[in-house]
């Protein structure tokens, strides 16, 4: 793996909505670790009823869900008020040891297992360095026209990289 590959989702979409869980379920995976913040709603936000609902609709497929979070216990449990999911609170993304710690709550094995977030430095790079597949999302906020962050620019840079080389595109299958 390249130092740059490191970097590259096994997938990449629209959002969370765009997801076939259905067909993750069918490949043989059992469980998704979530981020919350610009993945499922915008920085800071609680969770809505088409979220609630997503969950709902994931969980009924079989899958299992984990909210992994770099945020604090309340905000993640603010968050999670309508969702039974398990969670994992000041997680130190991307260190390997939250991501790992996921795994074993949810019960699964990690080629079982599923990361989906909106941040190639924390969500992206944590997945791939404990050995899990990941799914990246447009963070929520892509098309506005608002000042951004270092962090996204040098994310736009990875994702040409990612979209011009074939070999990391697509691995799900989606």
């Amino acid at each position: 793996m390249s130092i740059i590959s490191r970097y590259y989702p096994y997938e990449y979409v629209e959002d969370v909505f765009s997801i076939d869980y259905k067909a993750l379920y069918d490949k043989g995976f059992r469980g998704l670790i979530f981020d919350i913040d610009n993945t499922l709603v915008p920085h800071g936000a609680d969770s809505t009823e088409e979220i609630d609902k997503l969950f709902l609709r994931i969980h009924e497929t079989g899958l299992k869900t984990l909210l992994l979070s770099n945020n604090s216990e309340a905000r993640v449990k603010r968050f999670k008020e309508n969702i039974d999911t398990l969670f994992i609170y000041d997680a130190n993304k991307p260190e390997s040891e939250a991501f790992k710690q996921a795994v074993v709550m949810l019960g699964i094995k990690d080629e079982e297992t599923i990361v989906v977030g909106d941040q190639v430095f924390t969500d992206i790079y944590g997945a791939n360095m404990s050995g899990l597949a990941s799914i990246l999302v447009k963070y929520i906020g892509y098309y506005k026209k608002e000042k951004k962050g270092i962090r996204r620019n040098i994310e736009k840079v990875i994702l040409y990289f990612y979209r011009h080389s074939r070999k990391y595109q697509h691995r799900l299958s989606l």
